[in-house]
């Protein structure tokens, strides 16, 4: 049996687990079960309606949550040599082209957002294989293929952040720590539901919102009631 910590089993009593609460209870109650001693996560883990496999139903895109995520990103501008200046004046935190395929087949992904322009995306694609699993991979519907590299690291650093559904069905998304209020974590959560509901695919049968739950790193989930939803 796995080991529960005392504060872990004090934090478990504190959530009803046969209750749906209002995003407004969770956004308050994750905030009081923390049981961590840094600024943790917390997360949304949203079951969808959804086939995966079928193109038209992977859910994916993009969306800027109010308040930021709490998390300064580190971002890695992929780039030719006349675009370098741009990037740097952005505020990326490395910028180059051939260094960087180099490192990143060597295993080095110590980033959490990778911006490419088109014209190096051929140089890319060989990275698939380490980039896709971490969700990493530049993508033109999340905004990270683009020639406004400036634009697309604003929009990163100022609280941009990417989600996709996966291969259950499932969206996991960071949305702000436990340090934020409950009215910005209430708001961030709001932002990232109505972009997930708004990206429904008109093919999506059956209940499309399955599930709701929000987290912090290492606490116990909360399951929030999805009525109040419209989808």
């Amino acid at each position: 049996m796995a080991f529960i910590s005392k504060k872990r089993k004090v934090a478990n009593t504190k959530v009803d687990a046969t209750k749906s609460y209002s995003l407004k209870e969770a956004s308050t109650l994750v905030k009081e079960i923390n049981t961590c001693k840094f600024d943790a996560s917390v997360d949304l883990h949203i079951r969808l309606g959804v086939d995966p496999k079928k193109a038209d139903q992977a859910i994916r895109g993009t969306v800027t949550l109010p308040h930021g995520t709490g998390k300064t990103k580190r971002v890695l501008v992929l780039c030719t040599p006349d675009k370098e200046e741009e990037a740097k004046g952005a505020g990326a935190d490395h910028v180059g082209l051939d260094e960087f395929v180099t490192k990143i087949e060597g295993g080095w992904v110590d980033v959490d957002v990778i911006i490419a322009t088109p014209s190096v995306m051929p140089k890319i694609g060989k990275l698939g294989k380490v980039l896709g699993p971490r969700n990493l991979m530049p993508n033109p519907k999340t905004g990270t293929v683009t020639n406004d590299v400036a634009a697309a690291i604003n929009d990163v650093k100022g609280g941009k952040i990417a989600f996709k559904v996966d291969k259950v069905g499932i969206v996991h998304a960071s949305i702000g720590r436990v340090s934020f209020t409950p009215e910005k974590i209430e708001a961030n959560s709001q932002e990232l539901l109505n972009a997930i509901i708004k990206a429904k695919p008109s093919t999506a049968k059956g209940t499309y919102l399955k599930g709701v739950s929000m987290a912090s790193s290492m606490s116990p989930g909360i399951a929030i009631d999805t009525k109040g939803f419209v989808h």
